[in-house]
């Protein structure tokens, strides 16, 4: 059975492609670690689409993960036929300060996730000569990016990364793009653990997102920046000198990493005055 396999397709923009695409009677394969959302929408989509949908619930960090989704699909007679890697996380903040392990992680799921899944299913499509592969990429890959600097380089791995196998692939009848959103209105801001992210006029749903996606294929593009607004802030970056690019971002982004340094440095001392207290030791 042919299926498109949708990373974090819980909520977000992989919920979207994934509600998009079965209105067009895809079958699908929703992957994701909330096993209660990815149920639900399994069964809406069936009935509503009357398509299957199947879920696994994995958490694509965990090691060998894309190895046990892959074995999945394989074991269930599914080809894979459309590859969206959606999934990924952020972060915010002065590097120095951030979470040793959360950026690693990061660039485990951004990058090692992603390249691991595309090779994966890229040998069967290549035996086909067939399949289509979208790596959910950022504008914050044309740049790099004070206080989001682990983030912005990994979509700058995922955009150049896309691009190069789009190439390697053309003549052999499998579409690879280069998918760039930039403000998108999802749980991502929340999820990086950033508050107050900067808006910028022109921030698109999801689904904007997902049509700008089929949009570009449809056109034959091995890239495509979502949102006219986007695009024109992307490119100018890229005529820009870092250094100019660098010190404007740092200038928006330094007063909300400051203040969530001093809001985290104001939950350890709460934490370590209430250890105090609970001890007993006090003198």
């Amino acid at each position: 059975m042919k299926v498109t396999l949708i990373t974090g397709a819980s909520s977000g923009i992989g919920e979207a492609f994934a509600r998009r695409l079965a209105s067009k009677k895809h079958n699908l394969v929703l992957v994701a670690r909330n096993e209660k959302k990815l149920a639900a929408l399994c069964d809406e989509l069936m009935l509503e689409h009357e398509i299957m949908a199947h879920y696994v619930a994995i958490d694509l960090i965990d090691y060998q993960a894309d190895l046990r989704l892959f074995k999945e699909t394989e074991n269930h007679g599914m080809e894979v036929e459309w590859l969206i890697n959606n999934a990924g996380i952020g972060s915010m903040g002065d590097f120095a300060d951030l979470d040793l392990e959360g950026e690693l992680e990061m660039i485990g799921l951004n990058v090692m996730s992603l390249v691991a899944l595309t090779h994966r299913y890229i040998q069967r499509m290549r035996a086909n000569k067939s399949g289509t592969i979208i790596n959910v990429s950022s504008t914050a890959s044309f740049q790099p990016l004070p206080y989001m600097s682990t983030y912005a380089a990994t979509k700058a791995f995922v955009s150049s990364f896309s691009e190069a196998i789009a190439e390697e692939n053309r003549e052999l009848g499998i579409r690879v793009l280069n998918l760039c959103p930039g403000s998108t209105e999802t749980n991502f801001h929340a999820a990086a653990g950033i508050k107050e992210p900067v808006r910028i006029k022109g921030s698109q749903t999801s689904e904007q997102v997902v049509t700008a996606a089929l949009d570009g294929l449809a056109a034959g593009r091995t890239a495509k920046i979502s949102g006219i607004s986007n695009w024109v802030i992307a490119k100018a970056a890229t005529f820009a000198p870092n250094w100019m690019v660098t010190r404007a971002v740092a200038s928006q982004l330094r007063p909300a990493a400051m203040k969530k340094a001093l809001e985290n440095s104001g939950t350890e001392k709460e934490k370590k005055t209430m250890s105090k207290g609970a001890g007993g030791s006090g003198s």
